[in-house]
């Protein structure tokens, strides 16, 4: 059985009750049901068949969830783009994955043809005019269904195949998380790329059989305006949406009653910052994973929002979580060590790259790289990373990507990319620069360095000039002290 038997299952049961809310316009189950079979048809007239990748360019759409559904029904796999990728990002994605169809949704049609050997697009009007016989269901639960990329630690594209059983499994750890039932009213204005906005409440909403009110992209006024006219009960709001809607002067006095919790995470979230934001009278509770995880792993129910604020929360309903040392043994309660996930929800590896696979997964277990503890009650706390992503108001970034565009530079001899705390974002981008003998640069030539290569979100907020990088006796840069220089000149990007 394939996902998109939800879909029909609820048209069958309340045809009538509105699936999607979108631009002031409700989709109920049943038409929600007829889109699905369309976009199936549609995709295997295009040559789509059981194993394909079909990727996805655009903001968030219904159509990006009936083609998600239809990928399911056809067995064949569902490949979100990160829209704020630059063309030669998502060229090497496309590259990788190679679908069969591109579909592209409004206002992308031009990065679409500027996309250096990307397949034939398929506008999204296509699906949703798309009529006629789907072929027969050829999905399962272990069929491959979710192909979302995140960067590897060399900074190249890897993309993390997620079968359908995990999207179930992750719908039903949610169902116990938010206690969803088909009378709740989600908001989700995360982007459907990220599994967070796709699968942390959008996708198990839609197995309850609720309402997904779905804003192309966030707009905090307009997110604030939609909790209140339509009476959502639950969002995801990452630490950086909730600060840009409690900067707003509307913040204070918005009647946020419906609400039952707002779900957070992408990043630590302080206690503190916890506290802050249920000053407004609805639970903040955290939730913990990635991308491989689906990404539900743990959470905080509502009623531990402030008695574990702060915490990560204890492991899903239908998972395990454990803590590990170096040596491989379990930590006791209050050690730190690295944070290894097992259960139906995790994702079956990366896709062709079986050396990342091997050193990711190991004996069921999913090694994360993040490292934590538990507290006497089972509750997880997350206090950094292994590796040295970057998370930057929740888009994860890797230095070595950063690091590469730098290198490229003729004039650049060394560059190290760290992340730098912003009150706001979270992190930001830092980067400190040694330059070859004779050469000259200044710090904003050094920032256009990155222009058009990689998205915005990645390029350095500043640029530190060294005379060498601090490094260890074995010549691995020490990034700790790099971070250090960095910060006793936060916000200048010096010059030399």
């Amino acid at each position: 059985m394939d996902l998109s038997h939800w879909i029909e299952r609820h048209a069958c049961f309340a045809p009538g009750a509105p699936a999607i809310r979108f631009e002031g316009r409700a989709i109920g189950y049943a038409e929600l049901a007829e889109r699905v079979r369309g976009a199936a048809a549609a995709l295997a007239a295009r040559g789509v068949r059981p194993g394909d990748a079909v990727a996805y360019l655009g903001l968030n759409h219904p159509a990006a969830l009936a083609a998600l559904f239809a990928c399911a029904r056809l067995g064949a796999m569902y490949a979100p783009l990160n829209w704020r990728l630059a063309p030669p990002e998502l060229a090497r994605v496309l590259a990788d994955c190679s679908p069969r169809v591109l579909l592209v949704e409004h206002g992308f049609a031009d990065t679409a043809r500027g996309i250096e050997g990307a397949p034939q697009a398929l506008g999204i009007d296509a699906l949703e005019r798309a009529a006629g016989a789907p072929p027969p269901p050829a999905g399962a639960e272990d069929t491959p269904l979710l192909l979302c990329y995140t960067s590897g630690s060399t900074g190249a594209p890897k993309g993390v195949v997620l079968p359908q059983r995990a999207l179930f499994w992750n719908a039903v750890n949610s169902t116990h998380m938010h206690d969803l039932t088909s009378a709740d009213r989600v908001l989700t204005t995360l982007p459907l790329f990220h599994v967070g906005g796709l699968n942390i409440l959008t996708t198990p909403a839609l197995h309850a059989g609720a309402s997904v009110t779905l804003h192309p992209r966030f707009d905090p006024r307009a997110t604030l305006e939609t909790i209140e006219r339509e009476r959502i009960s639950l969002t995801v709001l990452v630490p950086a949406q909730l600060d840009a809607m409690m900067a707003l002067p509307e913040w204070k006095r918005a009647d946020l009653s419906s609400l039952r919790m707002i779900t957070t995470g992408s990043t630590i979230v302080p206690a503190a910052f916890v506290r802050k934001v249920s000053e407004c009278g609805v639970p903040v509770v955290q939730v913990y994973g990635a991308t491989e995880t689906c990404p539900v792993a743990t959470y905080v129910r509502a009623a531990d929002a402030l008695r574990k604020a702060g915490s990560a929360g204890a492991a899903a309903l239908h998972c395990e979580v454990k803590v590990v040392g170096e040596d491989g043994a379990e930590c006791p309660a209050g050690r730190d060590g690295e944070i290894l996930v097992r259960g139906p929800n995790v994702a079956s590896g990366y896709w062709r790259a079986p050396e990342e696979t091997a050193r990711a997964f190991r004996d069921g277990w999913y090694r994360s790289g993040d490292v934590g503890h538990f507290d006497g009650e089972g509750h997880l706390h997350v206090v950094s990373r292994l590796n040295d992503m970057i998370i930057s108001g929740g888009e994860h970034i890797y230095p070595a990507e950063v690091e590469s565009v730098l290198l490229e530079c003729p004039a650049v001899e060394e560059a190290c990319v760290v992340g730098r705390p912003d009150p706001r974002w979270g992190e930001v981008v830092a980067a400190a620069v040694v330059l070859k003998s004779g050469c000259s640069m200044t710090g904003s030539e050094a920032m256009a360095l990155f222009d058009g290569r990689i998205a915005r979100y990645k390029h350095p907020r500043e640029v530190r000039f060294l005379e060498r990088l601090p490094r260890t006796a074995l010549g691995k840069v020490q990034r700790e002290a790099v971070r250090v220089a960095i910060a006793q000149h936060a916000g200048q990007a010096e010059e030399r």
